[in-house]
């Protein structure tokens, strides 16, 4: 797991004892699709291209039973750059999946890479599940997965959490469109940021009309 961030308007002078996940450590998929939490999904150690698209073709299709079929024809796959991702047959696959539906590297839509705060899972949810889980020391691998998954139910616990996290993300797109390169505050191109950022707005309109049901 990674990505903490702590926002404030000062400096919190904040810190994480990281000292236990020295000598282990999970990979952790998950997804968020309107009002519900994809996973977590525990992935291999050591990912590769292929062991991705095994994911994507045999695990990922069980996730996403709950989520309504007029969701998945019009869902949006986003994930970053990481080298799995970017493998050849993972694009191609998505190109058939998701066509002209997908967010990533060298994909319909590039990855914003170093925009941690358009990603919904890179502005919320690592960051939050992080610090349940890390409450309290951690001792074994086990015990480091088992809590994931109570994090992740407690997340879910609260059901208009998601509803803020589109309005946040939402409003950062916003002002990418408006602003560009001195809102995003750092490297990339103006251009590439709102031609993602107005693709983004865009998605959250269409995507997250309606409302995934509940499990049963």
């Amino acid at each position: 797991m990674h990505n903490t961030h702590v926002w404030c308007d000062e400096n919190p002078h904040a810190y994480r004892n990281f000292r236990d996940q020295r000598n282990f450590s999970v990979n952790v998929w998950c997804g968020i699709v309107g009002d519900v939490l994809i996973g977590p999904h525990i992935l291999p150690d050591r990912l590769t291209g292929n062991g991705y698209l095994n994911f994507l073709q045999h695990v990922l299709p069980n996730l996403l039973e709950e989520v309504p079929l007029g969701i998945l024809r019009q869902m949006w796959y986003l994930h970053d750059g990481a080298p799995p991702h970017f493998a050849r047959q993972v694009r191609d696959f998505l190109n058939v999946e998701y066509p002209n539906r997908w967010i990533g590297r060298n994909g319909p839509i590039h990855w914003p890479a170093r925009s941690p705060d358009l990603t919904p899972c890179d502005f919320y949810l690592w960051g939050h599940m992080k610090q349940l889980v890390y409450s309290e020391p951690v001792n074994s691998i086990e015990e480091l997965t088992a809590r994931i998954r109570v994090a992740a139910e407690t997340i879910c616990e609260d059901p208009t959490v998601f509803g803020r996290v589109r309005a946040s993300l939402e409003l950062h797109a916003e002002g990418v469109k408006k602003r560009g390169r001195r809102y995003a505050k750092d490297d990339l191109k103006e251009r590439n940021d709102s031609r993602w950022a107005e693709k983004c707005s865009s998605i959250l309109r269409k995507a997250f009309r309606v409302t995934p049901r509940n499990k049963t």
